[in-house]
């Protein structure tokens, strides 16, 4: 997923001549914490609301330029990458700027949850497993022929290290909703499972019998 598949917000950019006391103003009205500075429609970097606030009101935002944060998406940028930047730097927006550093639009904290959500395949039904995996064991073949092995596939899989505890945490998406049997064919293969998500069999068998129940009832 790329800038130009994200969803993107419209935010208003401000200019070195404007004061302090109408960039704060647009960061009220837009509430955000930050916004886009640009000169002769150049951008020149994000100005926060907090060195804003340290500011007189009178003061321009060229006079507060060496505070400006330098960050911002390309065109055509993936989201790994978007989201990096704007957590590493802890922004309410993200301008998007071409190859001429013209501003072209904003991506809002919420724009990259909302596309994150989407790439992770949130709003799409199946099962979700996280393993613990000693790193130096860790087989994506091995874990894509286990989940294969009961009809199932892997539709999302995303990994980070655990400093505390040494493992390898692996999260699996799978495209069947009913994990039982996969998570205890992972347990067969002395996976550990730190966590599961999803219908299970017997669930499926009770909520059957619970609506014959209330259909014989109603006889």
């Amino acid at each position: 997923m790329t800038t130009s598949q994200i969803i993107q917000t419209t935010y208003p950019a401000l200019r070195l001549l404007d004061k302090a006391s109408f960039a704060l103003q647009l960061m009220e009205d837009y509430d955000v914490l930050h916004l886009p500075v640009k000169s002769e429609d150049k951008f020149v970097g994000l100005i926060s609301k907090l060195d804003i606030l340290d500011a007189e009101p009178t003061d321009t935002l060229a006079t507060l330029q060496d505070l400006f944060i330098i960050q911002y998406a390309t065109t055509n940028e993936h989201l790994v990458n978007i989201l990096k930047k704007l957590t590493s730097n802890n922004l309410s927006i993200l301008p998007i700027i071409d190859q001429n550093f013209t501003i072209i639009n904003c991506l809002s904290s919420v724009d990259i949850l909302e596309a994150t959500s989407k790439f992770l395949g949130n709003d799409e039904s199946g099962g979700l497993i996280v393993l613990e995996i000693e790193r130096r064991n860790y087989s994506f073949g091995e874990i894509n022929r286990l989940v294969e092995t009961n009809d199932a596939y892997i539709t999302q899989l995303n990994t980070f290290f655990e400093q505390s505890t040494g493992l390898l945490i692996v999260t699996i998406k799978i495209n069947k909703v009913e994990v039982s049997d996969i998570v205890a064919t992972f347990q067969r293969y002395e996976y550990g499972i730190r966590y599961f998500l999803g219908e299970e069999q017997y669930n499926n068998e009770l909520k059957d019998n619970y609506e014959n129940l209330l259909a014989f009832l109603k006889v």
